[in-house]
């Protein structure tokens, strides 16, 4: 908890300055200059005197200003006020504590993201706090976004079982969002204060944000950039993704899967076990050598090279950095991953080797020469060469944490294997939940498995849900139907049927008898909770429409396609005044009118381009919904007879969703298939049985024995063999 000096819980108009609440210092002599109001400052002062609870959140980009545009309309507006400011999640039920005993109050979350999960904030703290206490919280755009983007991250509906409590909080924020770039108002404002730093900074922000530009932000990164390794290549690396995953065509696969070692249902880590003794980091080398090719190290005598020594090699100053930006590349993908507390020294110091070159990092050094020089790059990591702070802020004794700043740079690479196990092998039963909820939402079924059962067996209950999804997302739909079922029937015991958490298991538990291969049950599972859903939440709650939409889906599945678009048609028209015309399930709910309506061919194309321009310019090309829309036009070429033109998209698309997804994703799976089938449907049936027994070797290891990918794979593979080998 942040207090005075003296511990006591400090009022706003008698914090010394805007550094108190989390802001930046500017760069340069003179302080922090003085506030430049922005454009959202009159969106904040009206959430603020919205309804209780009062409850308002800033977004923005890292480094936006979103800090101290909280800070000054708050202390201008509740200088009276106890500034109640938690320095960790642990803290959060005494500062919840705290706030609701204080005759008035601001809680202060800068960062909100790490006060949510198990443990975190919610929507009960919310209503325990007395209507004198205003809860403030800033947030990363990017993390606001994977939020949003988890809502409709299946591609037919609803995934927001397992992050209900998150979304209701969310949902009762006032959201007063910070635009990077600031608008001709707010630089007319800067430019009228006459101070050199913001008129240097209004000259140099261009890419960057003046905010950006005067905390030096601009500088830190560069400095990371010019020592960080590259992105590492091997096959086991992640692909980076902060989109929503989503289903096959139209829709209705459930999000999975790459699974390297077939223990991962047991939690058992492929790197070890936790506890081991194992060590963390080791399996997967780094790809990075400062001054050489990848994979190779330097070892002439020139400047910045090593040097024999009393403790072996002796890294010079290139060397230094280099390990420096191996040592904040692994803090960085520590918090990536989702760990929401400093990285332990040791454990730091471990998990930053495979990043460098040569098999694990060690460049020779003996034990000692390693500790002198992990020392000796973690200094360079945390000084402070700009305003900003360090690339990394801690201690030994506290531990370290990447600077925020560094989180969203465009073109990081994926976290690494190595990275994500040697972490998990060595955190808390709550860092491992937050770590499989991240997995979650990046679609890393198996990876999510693993964190959960650990935090499950480690007695954070909260997990059991998100672990029978993950499970079903990975391949496993029958098992998670059966899990699912048994919490339906506790929580019905526990809450009633109609209870929102109930529904919200029922969805799933409807969803998963789907994928199990029972589409007619789904539907009539979907059919009563859609009902339900109505009568507790209102037809135009997004859980309603979500349930609208599997129901529409399941029906299809289950033989009726006409009566499936004609709900997706009025489903179509609810949906777009609530949820708008760009969002993902809007366009999820146009892209399964294409699959299941009847139009002309010349129509269908048509409208299958419209909504592809669309989906590429709302969610990007690497979206799953975007990929999944290319499906559409791809099956739209092989039903018309174009099959030269569905071999070609078949290939694109197989390759792109390998990419974006990973190359044992059931996504990629289908893909795959539907590509087998148009080479089939070509005459080219010996092209088809590479790709197919390749996807066979793939799927086995997570898809469960009688998986609808497995059938169809079996009897593609059945029709190539007996068609024989092609004519000389």
């Amino acid at each position: 908890m942040w207090r005075t000096p003296g511990g006591r819980i400090p009022l706003l108009r008698h914090l010394d300055g805007p550094e108190q609440a989390g802001v930046r210092p500017a760069e340069g002599p003179g302080g922090t200059p003085g506030y430049v109001e922005r454009d959202a400052d009159a969106l904040l002062r009206a959430a603020l005197a919205g309804p209780r609870p009062r409850f308002a959140l800033v977004v923005g980009e890292a480094a936006a200003g979103a800090t101290r545009l909280a800070y000054e309309v708050v202390r201008s507006r509740h200088p009276r006020h106890a500034f109640v400011r938690p320095l960790s999640r642990a803290a959060l039920p005494e500062a919840v504590r705290l706030a609701a005993r204080s005759r008035r109050a601001v809680l202060w979350l800068d960062g909100l993201q790490d006060y949510l999960g198990a443990g975190g904030l919610t929507t009960a703290h919310l209503d325990g706090l007395g209507e004198a206490v205003v809860v403030v919280a800033t947030m990363r755009a990017a993390e606001y976004r994977r939020h949003q983007a988890r809502e409709a991250s299946r591609l037919t509906g609803s995934d927001r079982g397992s992050w209900r409590a998150q979304d209701e909080l969310l949902r009762r924020a006032a959201v007063v969002p910070l635009a990077r770039h600031w608008s001709p108002a707010e630089r007319r404002r800067a430019a009228a204060r006459k101070d050199p730093r913001l008129a240097a900074a209004l000259e140099a922000a261009g890419e960057y944000g003046v905010a950006e530009v005067l905390a030096g932000v601009v500088r830190l990164r560069t400095r990371w950039t010019h020592a960080r390794p590259p992105a590492e290549t091997s096959p086991g690396a992640a692909v980076p993704d902060s989109a929503p995953r989503g289903g096959d065509v139209p829709g209705g696969t459930p999000r999975g899967a790459e699974v390297s070692d077939g223990r991962a249902w047991s939690g058992e880590l492929p790197g070890g076990r936790a506890g081991s003794g194992d060590p963390p980091g080791g399996g997967v080398p780094g790809r990075y050598a400062p001054g050489g090719e990848p994979g190779r190290g330097r070892r002439r005598g020139g400047a910045g090279d090593e040097a024999a020594g009393p403790y072996g090699t002796v890294p010079g100053p290139a060397d230094e950095r280099a390990r420096g930006g191996a040592v904040v590349a692994a803090a960085v993908d520590c918090r990536r991953a989702g760990l929401r507390r400093p990285v332990d020294h040791a454990l730091l110091r471990a998990l930053h080797q495979p990043y460098l070159a040569g098999g694990g990092g060690g460049g020779g050094l003996r034990p000692e020469g390693l500790e002198r020089a992990f020392t000796r790059a973690l200094a360079w990591a945390c000084e402070e060469a700009a305003a900003a702070g360090g690339l990394l802020a801690g201690s030994p004794d506290r531990g370290y944490t990447a600077a925020g700043c560094l989180l969203d740079l465009p073109g990081l690479p994926p976290v690494p294997d190595h990275l994500w196990r040697g972490l998990l092998a060595h955190v808390e039963p709550g860092d491992a939940y937050d770590l499989g909820i991240v997995a979650r939402q990046e679609g890393r079924p198996v990876r999510a498995v693993q964190a959960l059962t650990r935090a499950l067996r480690g007695g954070v209950t909260a997990a059991e849900l998100p672990l029978a999804l993950a499970v079903g997302d990975a391949g496993r739909p029958r098992r998670a139907a059966a899990d699912l079922a048994a919490l339906a029937r506790r929580s019905e015991r526990r809450l009633g049927p109609r209870h929102p958490d109930t529904l919200a298991v029922r969805h799933q538990l409807a969803f998963f008898t789907g994928e199990s291969g029972h589409p007619r049950s789904a539907a009539v599972r979907f059919a009563a909770l859609v009902a339900d859903s109505a009568a507790v939440l209102g037809p135009r709650h997004p859980d309603t429409l979500d349930a609208r939409h599997q129901l529409a889906y399941f029906t299809g599945e289950a033989g009726d396609p006409r009566s499936a678009a004609r709900q997706l048609a009025s489903l179509l028209d609810a949906a777009r005044p609530v949820l708008g015309a760009d969002h993902p399930r809007v366009l999820a709910v146009r892209r399964g009118l294409l699959w299941y309506g009847a139009a002309e061919p010349d129509v269908a194309e048509r409208d299958v381009t419209a909504l592809l321009v669309d989906t590429q310019r709302r969610l990007g090309p690497a979206d799953p919904h975007t990929l999944a829309v290319r499906a559409v036009r791809a099956a739209s070429a092989a039903r018309a007879g174009r099959t030269a033109e569905a071999v070609r998209a078949w290939e694109a698309l197989a390759a792109d969703r390998a990419r974006v997804l990973g190359a044992e994703h059931p996504h990629t799976l289908y893909t795959r298939l539907e590509w087998a089938q148009a080479l089939i449907a070509a005459g080219r049936p010996p092209a088809a049985l590479p790709l197919l027994d390749l996807a066979l070797e793939q799927a086995a290891p997570f898809l469960e024995p009688g998986h609808r990918h497995l059938r169809r794979l079996h009897e593609l593979r059945a029709r190539v063999t007996a068609a024989g080998p092609a004519p000389p």
